[in-house]
Order: structure tokens, then sequence, then C-alpha cells
């Protein structure tokens, strides 16, 4: 008997030293928004147009329904604006915390949202699906829009430009809604590349989603879902 309880006392002092030993695991923070009753505190905003255009520009953001031919009993984001400057950046924002501070966190971005735009379209400027550009991101600092010298609206971190990337914002894909029909149709895109970002020094991170395009017209887009995976 003494024997038998020796034995069974190692054991459970073998698989408590294995535990002890072991490399702590990578846990997944998922932060998941499908907008069913409000904007979940995220905020919308504009960039590059100049200052005192916002009508002339019809920039637009609101909580909304998804569009007819779609699901009208779910919310969403919807953003719109008029490109009158060839270079129109739209985008959605918001702060999430309990971070560690001051850590670098690989982000995964699952961007569902709601597009009119056929593929392979023609239009002024561009095509409005493929050349209208979502991108993903996320900053230690608020992005905000701030006046220039030449009295413009410009963001404040590196969203790149159209199709090229930026410190802060990689492209996701396009706006076409891969059919052959100029109907609102949802569409998912999610980052095959890495992306990394610094935590500020109170834990928190500004999540940030937008279109970036050349296209000189009217885009309106409602964001379904966005969710980003931080490790």
């Amino acid at each position: 008997m003494k024997t038998y309880r020796i034995l069974i006392l190692l054991g459970i002092s073998l698989i408590t030293a294995c535990e002890t030993n072991d490399e702590p695991r990578a846990e997944n923070l998922v932060f998941d928004y499908n907008f069913a009753t409000d904007n979940e505190a995220w905020i919308g905003d504009f960039a590059d147009y100049p200052l005192g255009d916002e009508e002339f520009y019809e920039l637009n953001f609101e909580y909304s329904t998804l569009p007819e031919t779609l699901d009208q009993t779910k919310g969403a984001l919807k953003i719109s604006g008029n490109n009158h400057s060839d270079d129109l950046f739209m985008f959605v924002k918001r702060k999430i915390s309990g971070l560690t501070p001051n850590k670098s966190y690989n982000i995964i971005f699952n961007i569902e949202f709601a597009s009119n735009v056929a593929d392979g379209q023609f239009g002024v400027g561009g095509s409005p699906g493929e050349s209208v550009y979502i991108k993903a991101g996320a900053s230690p600092q608020e992005p905000l829009k701030v006046l220039d010298s030449d009295e413009w609206y410009r963001i404040n971190i590196d969203t790149g430009n159209q199709a090229q990337e930026g410190d802060d914002m990689i492209v996701l894909g396009d706006f076409s809604n891969d059919t052959e029909q100029n109907i609102y149709i949802l569409k998912t895109l999610s980052n095959s590349s890495r992306f990394t970002a610094m935590s500020n020094m109170n834990g928190e991170l500004w999540l940030i989603v937008g279109t970036d395009f050349g296209f000189e017209a009217t885009t309106t887009i409602y964001y379904n879902r966005i969710k980003a995976t931080l490790n």
C-alpha cells in the first residue's frame, strides 16, 4: 500500500513539473462587432478633401440597416462620399483597451461589407469597384483628420495611398462584389499577410477600416461586421 501511494505521489509531482515547465501559450483576443442594435462605439470620418467642402463631397456617416436586396433587419455602418478630389479617404474607427501596454500584436481582420458594384465596371478616374480599395489597420494613437497648410484635411496616421499600403493600414481587397450584378451583395475580406501593431502605454489600440479610391464619383459602403483577432 505504501508503495502504491508513493507511485501516485511521484506521478502527480511529474505532471505538476511538466505543467510548470511548459512554455506559456499565446491566447487570441477577439474583438467582434456585428452592429445588431447600434454602432458599438465606432466613429466615422473623412480625409483628403478641402476645408468647408463637406456638402459638396456629400459626406455622410450613420448607423443604418443593410440596403435593399439584403436582410434589412440587420444593422450596419453606412458611410458615403462623392470623390471630387480623386483621393477621398472614408474611414471608421474604434478604440479597444485591456491590452498589455507597449506590446506588439499580430492582427487578423475579417471585414464583411455590402457592395453594389459588379466586377469589371468602368467609371471616371477608375473602376467603381476595383479602384476602390478596402483597407484595415490599427494605431496606438487615434486616427484623426488634421488640417494642413493648404487647408486640406489629411489623416494623421500612415494609411498609404490608394492601392499602396502604409505602416498603419494594409489593403484587404477591393469594393467589387464578385458578381455580374450591380446590386448590393455581402462580401468578406481578410488579410493573408502579417500585420503588426503596438499598443500604447495605456494598453490601447485604435482599429481603423476604410476605403481609399481614385473613382471620381459616389461610393456608399455598408460595413456589416468588423472582426479583429489579436495574438
